[in-house]
């Protein structure tokens, strides 16, 4: 995630993930690859090489199988140990997205499939008591055979697919899950995007809504009455609005207002035309 100005090199801790500072990277490859007209053959490899990547490294399910994630690995400096840390960014809703968008330009279907689990996931880290998604989920996993025997036969003995940290609680109104609805909502035709999407809305609207105007940040979303930060993103009004928006006046698929064989939206929510468009 970190390169050295110096020598161009990859800098020791280093972190594998698709979260905050590497997001739009893996997003622009697919993205660029097509808004060019599929003219530049190594954003599509590069592209196909990281969701390979992401499948064997990053992708677990957790303890009771019910949910699916992509999590983060580690090095460490001293004896390049790999660790691998069951930590996901909202951000990382986006992924849901774009392997969605993927598959309707030849990427593998099985990327369809990862999409609809991870959106699921998405819409998990939403079911608190404000309704609001936190900044950072964490997983809990069966890292070993032991553990798996342990848990197989009684499920009431499992500990929680998901839980959030105090230091994680926040909500900023991020875009990535309604983005990721979205996405899935225009290709698969599914209502329980839409329903997942005005859930988070009405959440909004009930929770983050200024009386004197506009819409602020929450402090914990796990607790009742909330307490704002006192400041809105600006890709609150740039991308979250925007996808919802999208998301619940797209009805009907096969004639949308921005279809998306001729239009890519940037990592900001901006159309852009396809180039042969």
């Amino acid at each position: 995630m970190f390169i050295s100005p110096t020598d161009g090199r990859f800098r020791e801790p280093g972190t594998l993930t698709f979260g905050a500072r590497a997001d739009s990277y893996y997003e622009y490859l697919l993205k660029q690859w097509l808004q060019t007209g599929k003219t530049i053959d190594w954003l599509e490899k590069d592209y196909r090489r990281a969701m390979d990547s992401m499948q064997n490294k990053l992708w677990k399910g957790t303890v009771s199988g019910k949910l699916y994630f992509v999590g983060e690995q580690t090095t460490e400096s001293t004896n390049s140990l790999i660790k691998f840390s069951p930590k996901m960014d909202h951000l990382v809703c986006f992924l849901a997205g774009t392997l969605a968008l993927g598959t309707q330009h030849g990427m593998p279907s099985i990327h369809l499939e990862i999409a609809k689990n991870l959106s699921q996931t998405c819409q998990a880290m939403y079911e608190n008591p404000t309704g609001l998604g936190p900044e950072i989920a964490w997983f809990n996993i069966i890292e070993n055979e032991e553990n798996k025997k342990t848990t197989d036969n009684d499920e009431t003995k499992l500990p929680p697919d998901l839980y959030i940290k105090s230091m994680d609680a926040h909500s900023l109104l991020r875009p990535e899950a309604f983005e990721a609805w979205f996405y899935l909502h225009r290709i698969t035709g599914d209502p329980i995007y839409k329903e997942w999407g005005w859930n988070a809305f009405k959440a909004i609207e009930q929770y983050a809504k200024v009386e004197s105007g506009g819409y602020s940040s929450v402090q914990n979303v796990k607790r009742i009455p909330v307490h704002l930060k006192d400041m809105m993103e600006s890709f609150f009004l740039g991308e979250s609005l925007k996808y919802l928006y999208l998301l619940f006046a797209d009805d009907q698929q096969n004639n949308p207002d921005i279809p998306l064989d001729k239009w890519i939206f940037n990592t900001e929510a901006h159309p852009l035309p396809v180039r042969t468009h």
